[in-house]
């Protein structure tokens, strides 16, 4: 979209599921695996960006932890809500 800026902080699904894993396991953002080592980062974002599907999501698992992230931008680790930043 010419014109418009990115605000990976509200806008990147993948930058909020590396937040709340990072939060989840108490663990400094740098030092976690990388999240393209279970999924793509890209392909995540491009899925829940704009989506509006009613009840769509995704579940992966990130080493030992269940991972759900919802279309409305809600976030599960281990089946804790997240809250997006």
């Amino acid at each position: 979209m010419p014109g418009t800026m990115l605000d990976y902080h509200n806008d990147s699904i993948s930058l909020s599921v590396i937040e709340a894993l990072a939060d989840a396991t108490d663990t400094d953002p740098i030092d976690l695996e990388p999240l393209y080592h279970v999924v793509d980062p890209e392909a995540l974002d491009q899925l829940f960006q704009g989506n509006t599907t009613a009840n769509a999501r995704i579940q992966f698992a990130y080493g030992e932890h269940s991972v759900e992230v919802r279309n409305d931008g809600t976030i599960l680790i281990d089946d804790t809500v997240h809250e997006r930043p």
